[in-house]
């Protein structure tokens, strides 16, 4: 309900931005929707993982704001998927685990436009919230994951609940429908909740990488 709740605000807020911008002639702004598929992983040398696809939608306002460049404001669902190697504990061959993160991006980005109106290189931050890592099978929770004895799959599935990162990336096409190539990489500890967790290690460090390619359609 939290995510649901934030997602209601965040178009709240955006639709509530974009009427009263309309009204500047000089410039220009838009209303938008996009969706995309996801790349996601983390980097770490505590676990051995592998980057999954997912998928995102969601809403973005752009406008005119000085010269070159224009201003983002966005709010996106994101469904992301990662793998982790572990194994049955009465067998030693490694596996892949599969787990889903479902959260809410919150953006505000800068855009330099290289075309106005067609290609723009665009960077800025993004503030990530989600829930927990969440096993895909319930039947490989007691799997261990590899490098450890005791540490299994289930373990791991409350990770950081908030992430901060950065995104760079760029966008090409028309006025009102372009494509977009983004990446972000995660600055603070996504595995850093394990850290309070009685486990046989305590200092569990691990940076979200997110790749993103989307359409974007603006009105």
């Amino acid at each position: 309900m939290r995510l649901k709740k934030l997602i209601f605000v965040g178009v709240f807020l955006l639709v509530g931005y974009h009427a009263p911008a309309q009204r500047n002639v000089k410039g220009y702004n838009l209303l938008g929707i996009n969706g995309g598929i996801t790349s996601f992983d983390i980097r770490t040398d505590d676990l051995i993982t592998r980057s999954k696809v997912g998928f995102t939608a969601g809403f973005a306002t752009r406008g005119a704001f000085r010269n070159n460049f224009d201003l983002i404001y966005g709010i996106n669902f994101i469904s992301s998927k990662i793998a982790i190697e572990g194994k049955d504990p009465m067998d030693s061959n490694p596996q892949e685990i599969e787990y889903t993160v479902q959260g809410v991006q919150i953006n505000f980005l800068g855009s330099y436009n290289i075309i106005s109106k067609h290609i723009s290189l665009e960077f800025g931050p993004v503030f990530n919230i989600n829930g927990k890592m969440k096993l895909d099978s319930d039947r490989l929770e007691d799997y261990i994951l590899t490098g450890y004895n005791s540490v299994s799959a289930k373990d791991i599935e409350d990770i950081s609940k908030f992430d901060v990162r950065l995104a760079g990336g760029f966008t090409a096409g028309l006025e009102n429908f372009r494509l977009s190539a983004q990446y972000q990489y995660g600055i603070t500890n996504t595995l850093g909740r394990l850290n309070d967790k009685e486990l046989e290690k305590d200092d569990f460090k691990g940076n979200s990488s997110t790749l993103i390619l989307s359409a974007i359609i603006y009105f």
